[in-house]
């Protein structure tokens, strides 16, 4: 363990080019690694996706000032411009937090271990990701047991994507009546089902129970993705000439749009079909979805900040070349169904919004900097990761501080206020651990205290007052916190 609690220090991170991805000087993960590596990007190479974290599929870097390496390697980082560090010597970060456990904070190591719990990314997608799901705890470990060169690690893979343009995806299965639609007006599916198997969805009603209608969809979408490569030949050639036909005579739904569109993409795939039994979701900038273990959902088109437990396993049956595996998938998801729910975060100061979710490894933080303006993120029981989006300005904690610029990322130890100014204007996203799910670790009850901290208020009891700990506004109306709520601000 290092002797102090090192401060904010600079991050050189990996990139993936998957063939997904935005091709070169389209993708805002280009822009992000050449600025960052400062390396060259463009080209016709696909950039899809921006790691920062500690995972070993992506690991990023602690950049270190020439001659506190300690035997590390070196990887460069000269002086550019006569300022700008393109490398210095390089620590992978879980080599760093290894030596460093204080900066992950009491709760955090107690909880974790000496591991950074959660993995951030950019992604910008070009074409449609698989359908896939990600595994429980449990699942994870029983298929990087059985199938390590496939299943990376052992651990479950929450996840939430928070959108930076539009961004589509398909998300859970859709709701009784929707779906009950689909099975009338989507002939294809029952060709690969069968009648019977129709039948089943087009007679059973919410009063049969939660558990009657999960066990139909279950087998409806079990048959559909066993389908022979044959029987998906054949079904996906009809469905695709006969929205051809109908384009020509009649405008096409929006999920029919999108089927059109996959099929360019992924010719002749059964993930062709299945997209009609998913919510297809269109998020604005600014808005995010989560989703659990086990659940459905393909990302289509987009550019997004996405967040998630440590892990790389994905379960994948459809809209894709690489491996599937159709009897797991089937196999492990929930099967609920209706809509996800959508985020627009919760104002946690002036120019800054919180992203919370169910899951403890957690939470994203967006903060749009106008000219000449200030936020600070209150110290916090767990170690966070920035990364500047657009802007230039400065990030400071008591015994350290830093110039920030577009494609810097940052790491902050845990119980460290951090204060970010900017001249020009400044853009950038934070992911932490989940605040309250900290808090609740520690004792299984958040103190009362913890919980002001968390939603940002404080209750004095001395005059019955409610005091916003953001902006120190008062009010005396405790059943009304709005009047506390901070106004969020966005970069000019």
């Amino acid at each position: 363990m290092g002797a102090e609690i090192p401060g904010i220090v600079k991050l050189k991170c990996s990139v993936k080019n998957y063939d997904w991805g935005k091709i070169g000087k389209e993708s805002s993960v280009a822009r992000l690694y050449a600025k960052n590596s400062g390396e060259e990007t463009g080209g016709d190479e696909p950039y899809a996706e921006f790691w920062m974290g500690t995972h070993e599929s992506g690991p990023s870097y602690v950049v270190m000032p020439g001659g506190a390496n300690g035997g590390l390697t070196n990887g460069g980082l000269e002086i550019e411009d006569g300022f700008k560090p393109k490398y210095f010597n390089l620590m992978s970060l879980k080599d760093w937090i290894e030596r460093n456990p204080s900066v992950l904070g009491d709760k955090v190591l107690k909880k974790w271990g000496p591991n950074l719990p959660f993995l951030f990314k950019v992604l910008s997608v070009a074409k449609a990701l698989s359908i896939q799901a990600h595994p429980d705890k449990e699942l994870a470990a029983m298929l990087h047991k059985q199938q390590p060169g496939v299943y990376k690690d052992d651990n479950h893979k929450p996840e939430m994507a928070l959108a930076l343009t539009e961004f589509e995806a398909l998300c859970g299965f859709v709701g009784l009546e929707e779906l009950k639609t689909v099975v009338e007006n989507v002939p294809e599916i029952i060709e690969v089902v069968g009648s019977s198997c129709a039948d089943q969805v087009l007679l059973i009603n919410e009063e049969d129970g939660e558990e009657k209608l999960k066990d139909v969809l279950r087998s409806l979408f079990t048959g559909l993705m066993s389908a022979s490569k044959t029987q998906i030949s054949e079904v996906t050639s009809k469905l695709i000439s006969r929205l051809t036909l109908k384009q020509k005579v009649m405008d096409l739904t929006n999920k029919e749009g999108l089927v059109l569109r996959l099929e360019k993409q992924y010719p002749g795939d059964i993930g062709l079909v299945a997209a009609f039994l998913f919510n297809y979701v269109k998020l604005k900038p600014g808005e995010a979805l989560y989703l659990g273990a086990n659940e459905p959902h393909a990302y289509l088109h987009g550019d997004c900040v996405e967040c998630m437990a440590t892990s790389d396993n994905v379960v994948r049956a459809g809209l894709t070349p690489k491996n599937r595996d159709v009897e797991t998938l089937c196999s492990m998801l929930t099967y609920k169904q209706g809509l996800p729910e959508v985020l627009s975060g919760v104002p946690s100061n002036p120019y800054t919004l919180k992203y919370s979710t169910p899951f403890d490894e957690f939470e994203v933080e967006c903060c749009n900097l106008p000219r000449e303006a200030a936020a600070v993120f209150p110290a916090v029981g767990g170690p966070s990761i920035f990364v500047v989006m657009a802007g230039e300005g400065t990030m400071r904690v008591a015994f350290s501080k830093e110039s920030v610029v577009e494609g810097d990322v940052l790491f902050a130890p845990a119980n460290a206020e951090i204060v970010v100014e900017t001249i020009s204007g400044l853009n950038l996203y934070r992911a932490g651990a989940n605040q309250f799910g900290i808090a609740y670790h520690e004792t299984g009850d958040p103190s009362w205290m913890e919980l002001c901290q968390l939603f940002g208020t404080l209750f004095n009891p001395a005059n019955d007052d409610v005091i916003n700990l953001s902006s120190g506004t008062e009010t005396d109306d405790i059943g009304n916190m709005s009047a506390c709520e901070p106004k969020c601000g966005s970069a000019k």
